[in-house]
């Protein structure tokens, strides 16, 4: 699976200063507005501790962890969904993406020019939310013009759409987000081909002021109760010192930095966590002497599915899955250790896979 998040956010609030610190790639941050034009992709690894005591113990040929992509994509300003400044270019960008990071400015900085001329984390975010909700509601009206002909002639799915349709048409001229329909899994089917942009979970990124970065701020908390409805997620990071942990050049270095602001982990390594909550998903390991790899599976995926995320031959020919937990491998230190103790379980089809799992498939094609 490979997941994609893009950042998004108004002009000058960081987005490509935190972008330069998630990736290798380097997308220009300057003081001006549009200085990124085309989508910048960055691949990031997936820290995992688990993945390294793995491969300590297994000595693997390779090592192959999850990776997340993250777009950064140009800054929307008002009137993008008119296609003001390049806005129809980003927002279909921002269609291809599982999940949207809003990066807000909660930092005062008179050198940084803001594009309104003052700080305002949630004046910021209502200019984004409503450009994509005008984006969506376009696509919601050309659509319930399709599937009301069908409706007319007693079409039942085709009612149903227009039931689920009008439902969300309407959230949307009140100024609310397709999220906030809150749709049965069966509904959803209804929207899938239009690719609605407010439907995408998001994670509101609170750039802050090194002084912030512990404890938050005054934005922070309007922030956090402005979208304590949405069941978002909501994470403060400095920027700043995000760019100056990836200009150090060994982990012990990164450590000592970290260590000297008061920080456990880097806000690249919390916000790629938060993801995986944000999109409900979980890393199950493969280990061998050829390759320990780690893989991304949705929350609740039975055995099949899991083996199909390596290969769709190995979920179509499923026979089992030979299961070790992740806390028994490391305890007992090898796969034969595993086995002798009677720690490796035998699975079939309705086994759900659980995060850490260690897995080995059978299967026949």
């Amino acid at each position: 699976m490979a997941l994609q998040c893009g950042i998004v956010g108004l002009p000058n609030v960081g987005k490509s200063t935190l972008f330069n610190s998630l990736s290798n790639a380097k997308a220009q941050a300057a003081n001006f507005p549009f200085c990124t034009i085309e989508p910048n992709v960055g691949v990031i690894t997936v820290p995992d501790e688990r993945l390294n005591k793995l491969a300590e113990l297994v000595i693997p040929q390779r090592v192959v962890p999850n990776t997340v992509e993250i777009v950064d994509i140009a800054g929307l300003v008002k009137g993008a969904s008119k296609g003001e400044g390049l806005g129809n270019q980003f927002l279909a960008n921002i269609r291809n993406t599982n999940a949207i990071l809003h990066v807000l400015r909660c930092f005062d900085d008179p050198n940084v020019v803001h594009v309104d001329g003052s700080v305002d984390p949630i004046r910021d975010k209502e200019i984004i939310d409503t450009e994509l909700q005008l984006k969506d509601l376009e696509s919601v009206e050309k659509k319930l013009q399709k599937v009301e002909k069908s409706a007319k002639t007693g079409d039942k799915d085709a009612k149903k759409a227009v039931e689920v349709l009008t439902l969300v048409k309407n959230l949307l001229l009140e100024g609310k987000s397709a999220r906030a329909a809150q749709l049965e899994e069966k509904d959803l089917e209804h929207l899938e081909d239009i690719h609605l942009l407010t439907l995408k979970p998001v994670m509101y990124v609170c750039n802050v002021d090194e002084a912030s970065v512990n404890t938050g701020n005054k934005y922070v908390d309007i922030v956090r109760e402005a979208v304590k409805n949405e069941n978002a997620e909501v994470l403060v990071i400095s920027a700043k010192i995000e760019a100056e942990i990836a200009e150090l050049e060994s982990y012990e270095d990164k450590q000592l930095f970290l260590a000297d602001l008061g920080l456990e982990e880097s806000g690249v390594n919390k916000l790629i966590r938060a993801a995986y909550r944000l999109l409900n998903l979980a890393t199950y390991f493969t280990a061998g002497v050829q390759e320990v790899r780690a893989w991304t599976i949705t929350l609740g995926m039975t055995a099949p599915q899991a083996a199909g995320v390596i290969h769709t031959d190995f979920e179509k020919g499923f026979i089992r899955a030979e299961v070790i937990k992740y806390n028994d491998y490391v305890t007992l230190g090898s796969e034969n250790a595993c086995k002798d103790a009677g720690k490796l379980g035998v699975e079939g089809k309705t086994y759900v896979v659980e995060d850490g799992d260690i897995m080995h498939f059978r299967f026949n094609v």
